[in-house]
């Protein structure tokens, strides 16, 4: 407790109930920091400050104005940022050749674009040389950024190139005193993979490319933020794999996850 007293973040990405947006803010708040959460949903957001004593601000990853009048808020409620959080994405599952060029552009508008401008209108508050004090900026990967996976190539894609630039603002702000990491978790039980989880036999399948032996929580991802969020971490440019060493093996193929499926329901 109090690993961030003092500290000012935003987590953008949090107006799903439960999401992992809102586990990592928790946290923060339990570690004593001011929190705004951000997102498109405004009523869910009101709740969740209102319930948790903390701030909130509606906003469009996909806008760079509304990202710009994010941060101005977030400085005006809590004198500045010293903590950034993107935890946005579109768990998009669709065979590679059956996507489309409008889901293309609204994914790379949501997982690069969108994450790139977050982090520049991030880093205008927090470089030194512009009035900030430095800072953290985290970003919510995945492991299949690393590993394969199925019908997930965009998501894969986009995420992938936005780790990399999570390795570009490392590279190029550390003498700002910003540092730069990415977390990546394996599957997770959160909202966004609310409907997999109905699918009986699914989730168990993963479970034997976990070395540690099970399926990742979101509090596990929050407990990795603090770390990254804190004064006790000296490390930049990193993605850090925080998914009980499944890209130490694998994820299952089609055919696997198709046949624990049919073992599950009998078919």
């Amino acid at each position: 407790m109090g690993r961030l007293t003092g500290k000012r973040a935003i987590v953008l990405g949090a107006s799903s109930k439960g999401n992992m947006g809102q586990h990592i803010a928790r946290r923060f708040l339990d570690e004593g920091a001011s929190v705004m959460v951000a997102g498109r949903k405004e009523s869910v957001l009101a709740d969740f400050a209102g319930a948790n004593g903390c701030h909130w601000a509606a906003c469009d990853i996909t806008s760079a104005q509304s990202l710009a009048t994010m941060a101005d808020a977030a400085v005006a409620a809590m004198g500045g940022v010293d903590i950034a959080v993107n935890a946005t994405g579109w768990g998009l599952l669709k065979p590679f050749l059956d996507t489309t060029r409008e889901e293309l552009d609204a994914m790379t508008d949501l997982q690069y674009i969108g994450p790139y401008q977050f982090f520049q209108a991030m880093i205008r508050k927090m470089a030194r040389s512009m009035g900030g004090n430095g800072g953290s900026i985290i970003q919510i990967s995945s492991a299949t950024a690393t590993i394969m996976l199925n019908d997930h190539a965009a998501y894969m894609g986009t995420k992938a190139g936005t780790d990399h630039v999570i390795r570009c603002v490392a590279h190029e702000f550390g003498i700002e005193g910003i540092r730069a990491n990415s977390i990546s978790p394996g599957l997770t039980e959160t909202p966004m993979t609310a409907d997999a989880k109905t699918v009986p036999g699914l989730f168990d399948c993963f479970v034997a490319g976990y070395p540690l032996g099970r399926i990742g929580t979101s509090d596990d991802i929050a407990a990795a933020a603090v770390f990254l969020a804190s004064d006790e971490c000296f490390m930049t440019g990193e993605n850090l794999q925080v998914n009980g060493g499944l890209t130490l093996r694998r994820n299952p193929t089609r055919e696997e996850m198709g046949a624990a499926i049919a073992a599950a329901t009998g078919g």
